[in-house]
């Protein structure tokens, strides 16, 4: 036998049957019984709108986000897995970075260090020598520019152009030209910010630091011997194993046996 509905409620019925179910139909109760009641068909009407009012407001916020740009968005904290803040380190880092490329570059007699150095072909006997004499190579111009080709590929090529850079001040004499190029020398391989930072004990940054404060052509002598040895001792076997360097002695020794 079924239950009659009564005539009271058949309004109510169907205005949540064309909203789509039940669910919609609040949450009111029926005094008489205790149970979950229906709503008003007006009252179910408005709580239906305000639903399409917050599915409308959370698609936007979610198109918000979308379109903000990459440089805009909280940066990846370095010492957390989550997205949610924005981390000092790598914010002071940005800033540092976007200085450095509006920065203008200075135009000195410096600038030719980037350069390669113009030389001669060496000689078998001279390619030769080199394996048995750092000091040899690193005289000859064509021997630098093998070493700093071999130093690249070891992501360690600062190290070879602080100590050229320290050789052009050395031989630099008008004051004025000692203090710019003393500077530009401290920001690119002195300065903890400069990503060409070469790798320097405490004492020998206390002396460059004092030296600073009157400039002269000899302030670095200490950080270049530094250099120069670090070179020496930790590079330069590496050098002699490398295929850029046995590839040259290989074809300079076969030419010359061919002749």
């Amino acid at each position: 036998m079924r239950a009659l509905v009564p005539a009271s409620l058949l309004p109510s019925i169907l205005a949540c049957r064309k909203l789509g179910g039940w669910l919609l139909c609040g949450s009111a109760r029926d005094t008489s019984t205790g149970s979950p009641g229906p709503q008003s068909p007006g009252h179910v009407g408005t709580e239906a709108a305000e639903m399409r009012k917050r599915q409308q407001s959370q698609n936007e916020e979610t198109s918000a986000v979308s379109q903000v740009p990459e440089n805009q968005r909280p940066n990846t904290c370095c010492f957390c897995w989550c997205c949610c803040c924005s981390c000092s380190c790598l914010t002071v880092r940005n800033e540092e970075r976007g200085d450095h490329v509006g920065r203008q570059m200075h135009t000195t007699k410096m600038e030719s260090i980037q350069v390669i150095e113009e030389c001669q072909n060496p000689t078998a006997d001279e390619i030769l020598s080199w394996s048995q004499n750092f000091d040899k190579m690193m005289k000859s111009p064509a021997g630098r520019n093998l070493f700093r080709e071999f130093l690249r590929t070891e992501y360690s090529e600062e190290n070879l152009l602080f100590w050229l850079a320290c050789e052009d001040l050395r031989n630099e004499q008008n004051k004025k030209v000692v203090e710019e190029k003393a500077r530009l020398i401290y920001e690119d391989y002195i300065s903890i910010l400069s990503p060409k930072e070469v790798s320097l004990d405490s004492r020998v940054r206390e002396v460059i630091n004092r030296n600073l404060l009157d400039p002269s052509p000899h302030m670095y002598e200490d950080a270049q011997l530094q250099i120069y040895t670090l070179m020496h001792r930790d590079s330069f076997p590496r050098f002699l194993n490398c295929t850029i360097y046995k590839a040259l002695v290989e074809s300079t020794v076969g030419s010359t046996s061919e002749t």
